[in-house]
């Protein structure tokens, strides 16, 4: 390879992205705008269920209960309506997700150490977060439940009598549990798929379409040079957008780094790499701006978000899917980032996935060599 007609193609195509507005905003604004949008919009947490409360019993035993739930950070009492039509339309509006009924005898089997029923009703058209909200009120129960149980034996003088398990647990990497850790870091591998494998797919193709591919091959540049020569600049605009989006994760979503900035930045260049020779190849395939940017969306964004684990977890996929996910490169660079970002660990944890990231920057970038043809059709 001939550096000199290498750095003269990277110049080109510098030369050619900086008269281009449309490239450079979407090369730099799309992952700003992008990051800004899903890491304030998507979230998996579920904070202050609207309940519900129908408290037939009106003792300081249902009240207590009632408190419960109002002082979990998870429940806020958001209207109490009296009979089933008014929990039914609460919940048929919106106002409630959960409804919560004590019945009129709770006090008396609480008093009398009988088993006390209470009924819980959920939307179930959210059925993600009534899931996770029904968790939440179990363990409010329980937790109550217990405690009667040894109020109970005091009462009646039985020492010692405490719950027979006692579940003492610990979250580690992420003790608060705040999905935006793990979506934010997911959520630059998504964004460096798409708009990498997307900024590729209209470089060769443009050449042409604008008709300076004839001149570029009466010269003697290589496939090789041209191709390289070409995923230079956008190289560059890719590590510059990975730098404001790491930025933006510790500054603006507060995302704890616990692991290598090193790292991270070597096995993104990696993975950047396989991205942006997709695109490119897209390109060479194609011959057209417009089939290869929709071949680029279709082979990156559904993949990336949707088979990566970024969001769903592979595990709960079918059989025939999970080995679906094999093939798709951010399956391992998501891994990766989450790894580093909340785990802290090294090269020798991610060496399988850091191998497989490498050996699809490589495949990629000599298919689109090979793709390429220095003949007119």
């Amino acid at each position: 390879m001939n550096a000199r007609r290498f750095m003269a193609i990277a110049r080109k195509e510098f030369l050619h992205i900086r008269r281009d507005l449309r490239s450079l905003g979407l090369g730099i604004a799309i992952p700003v705008v992008l990051l800004l949008l899903f890491g304030y919009v998507l979230t998996l947490d579920v904070d202050r269920v609207s309940l519900a409360v129908w408290d037939r019993s009106r003792t300081p035993e249902s009240r207590e209960l009632v408190s419960r739930f109002e002082g979990s950070r998870y429940f806020q009492v958001a209207l109490r309506p009296e009979g089933y039509p008014g929990l039914e339309a609460a919940i048929d509006d919106g106002r409630a997700l959960a409804a919560l009924v004590i019945p009129e005898d709770f006090a008396g089997r609480v008093r009398s150490d009988r088993p006390a029923a209470v009924q819980l009703f959920l939307d179930g058209s959210e059925a993600n977060t009534a899931t996770i909200a029904l968790g939440y009120a179990e363990s409010v129960v329980s937790g109550y439940s217990a405690d009667l149980e040894v109020r109970w034996a005091k009462a009646k003088g039985v020492q010692g009598v405490r719950p027979p398990l006692d579940v003492r647990s610990r979250v580690w990497f992420n003790t608060d549990l705040e999905s935006r850790n793990f979506i934010i870091p997911g959520l630059i591998s998504v964004i460096m798929m798409i708009i990498a494998a997307l900024l590729t797919s209209l470089t060769v193709a443009r050449e042409w379409e604008q008709g300076t591919m004839e001149q570029l091959i009466a010269t003697p540049v290589t496939a090789t040079e041209l191709i390289l020569g070409k995923l230079v600049p956008y190289f560059v605009i890719g590590m510059a957008d990975l730098a404001v989006a790491v930025a933006m994760g510790k500054y603006l979503f507060h995302v704890p780094m616990r692991g290598s900035l090193l790292l991270l930045f070597g096995l993104a260049a990696v993975f950047q790499v396989g991205a942006l020779s997709l695109g490119m190849l897209f390109s060479v395939a194609a011959r057209s701006q417009l089939p290869a940017s929709q071949m680029a969306m279709a082979f990156t964004f559904l993949p990336s978000y949707l088979l990566s684990g970024f969001v769903f977890s592979i595990d709960s996929m079918p059989r025939a899917v999970r080995a679906v996910t094999y093939f798709v490169p951010s399956r391992y660079f998501v891994r990766a980032i989450k790894g580093i970002y909340l785990k802290g660990v090294g090269l020798g944890t991610l060496a399988v996935d850091a191998a497989l990231l490498l050996v699809f920057g490589s495949a990629m970038v000599l298919a689109a060599i090979r793709m390429f043809h220095k003949k007119l059709r």
